[in-house]
């Protein structure tokens, strides 16, 4: 899977765009015969249970040879956003049982919060006085081979990523944990890690610090959860802003490239590049220009409504506003077949750290916390519009009623303070690190956002986002 085309497939999809105008299609006038039934409950592998077991707190050093580690550097100089991979050994600490795997792949990962590891511009690695960087990397146990013993009891990949955005050192690790609460099984495994890198020829590894350890959105997430998917054989987008679902612009659309990021980018495919886009575009097409009617019957037909407005009640609760809606950002969607009208969609919430107070003026947004999540963004249109019915706008309403009943345990004041406490009792004393990034739990949300006053554990109601978010929610009608 991940097949890259030449961008000439592009263009051949731009001439038809401007010589076919394709037509929003018609939903079937009858239902079609019921499915049979099948088991959709998901069975985590062994993998999974081993990785993201929350007992333990995985100790993950990597190894990388000098001249590779240069490559690494040389490589964001020519490009900031690269995803160029070099050599590198991991050994992964989990309580003490140690997995090491040789020949690894390690790379930098990350769009705007995407840094230079050491030093600044064309300086290469100084050793044991470097000028360490804290940052987001990306492994790949199996980049270079493709064999069993180059992967974790079956993962491959894993995601490392920081706290940049959050000085509390928890709001991405709570906004997936209440996912998994929720019963969205969409959304990602993730738990606390430690993080060290060691250049070869310095006398000791370099402590980056704590970090989140996230499950990676490609075919091997996919095939995981096959059972609800219903198939693993179709297009996996990452969407990123300007994916607002609005328009079938070809120049929107395009391959995973290292030289060139796309609003949609197909990520995993079976199929050819121009099948997929094909898809989308139908999707597009039907999103921006059904009439009601026709949209109300098509998008039940393609789509599980309940489970998509449940995951955007939650992503809205939990103040995520660099979202689809408000800012046509941050997602991944997956179709389950290379049919270009035959598909169910799927909607896969994803970065989750500008979130439970951290705000912006972007879009229609000003405050994360007190905002109407009737209307909630201005930029993609498909909440918008499965909000116009009463029946999917009463799913919405009281998805986000049962987020904040102290009775669920999910996001009231008491039951989301004792998860941080004890998420943060648990990385106490780890966070201090040889970058200089990161170096203590604060309750503050970024620097960079609107609303400096929010915290997470202050009960003060004039400041603490649970308390605000729930009065905003007690008023939807």
């Amino acid at each position: 899977m991940n097949v890259r085309y030449l961008l000439c497939g592009l263009t051949a999809i731009a001439m038809a765009a401007c010589t076919d105008k394709p037509e929003p299609e018609k939903p079937p006038q009858q239902q079609p015969e019921p499915e049979p039934e099948v088991n959709t409950e998901i069975v985590w592998d062994e993998g999974v249970q081993y990785v993201w077991d929350d007992a333990y707190i995985p100790e993950i050093t990597i190894e990388v040879p000098v001249e590779q580690w240069n490559n690494l550097l040389k490589a964001y100089d020519k490009n900031q956003h690269t995803e160029e991979y070099v050599h590198c050994n991991v050994k992964y600490d989990r309580g003490g049982e140690i997995t090491y795997i040789e020949d690894a792949a390690l790379r930098l990962r990350g769009n705007t919060s995407r840094v230079r590891p050491e030093g600044s511009h064309g300086q290469m690695h100084e050793k044991d006085k470097a000028d360490w960087h804290k940052c987001h990397f990306g492994l790949n146990f199996r980049k270079y081979n493709k064999d069993d013993e180059h992967t974790i009891k079956g993962i491959r990949k894993l995601h490392l990523k920081w706290f940049k955005e959050d000085p509390s050192h928890v709001r991405e690790l709570f906004c997936y944990d209440l996912f998994r609460r929720a019963g969205i099984w969409t959304g990602l495994q993730d738990i606390y890690c430690k993080v060290w890198v060691h250049v070869e020829g310095d006398s000791k590894p370099a402590y980056f610090g704590v970090y989140n350890m996230l499950e990676r959105v490609d075919d091997h997430y996919v095939k995981r959860r096959v059972a609800k998917f219903g198939s693993d054989e179709g297009n996996l987008w990452k969407c990123v802003v300007g994916a607002d679902f609005r328009n079938i612009d070809p120049g929107k659309i395009g391959p995973d490239s290292d030289d060139k990021d796309f609003p949609y980018e197909l990520k995993e495919n079976e199929g050819t590049f121009e099948e997929a886009a094909a898809q989308l575009k139908n999707f597009i097409l039907n999103v921006s220009q059904l009439n009601d009617e026709d949209f109300y019957k098509w998008i039940q037909r393609v789509c599980d409504v309940e489970l998509l407005l449940k995951t955007y009640a939650v992503n809205v609760a939990l103040g995520m506003w660099d979202d689809h809606w408000n800012n046509s950002n941050n997602f991944y969607i997956y179709f389950n077949s290379n049919s270009s009208r035959d598909y169910k969609f799927f909607f896969i919430p994803y970065d989750y750290d500008n979130t439970l107070g951290t705000s912006h003026v972007c879009g229609a947004q000003t405050d994360s916390g007190r905002h109407d999540p009737y209307k909630w963004g201005n930029q993609g249109i498909l909440i918008e519009r499965l909000l116009k019915y009463d029946d999917f706008r009463e799913i919405y309403r009281a998805e986000l009623m049962r987020m904040i009943d102290p009775a669920n345990g999910f996001m009231d004041y008491d039951s989301a303070v004792a998860r941080i406490r004890d998420w943060h009792g648990r990385i106490q004393g780890m966070t201090s690190n040889d970058t200089g990034d990161g170096m203590e739990i604060k309750d503050r949300p970024a620097s960079w956002g609107n609303h400096h006053e929010y915290r997470l554990l202050d009960p003060d109601p004039n400041v603490n986002f649970f308390k605000i978010k729930a009065e905003t929610i007690k008023k939807m009608k």
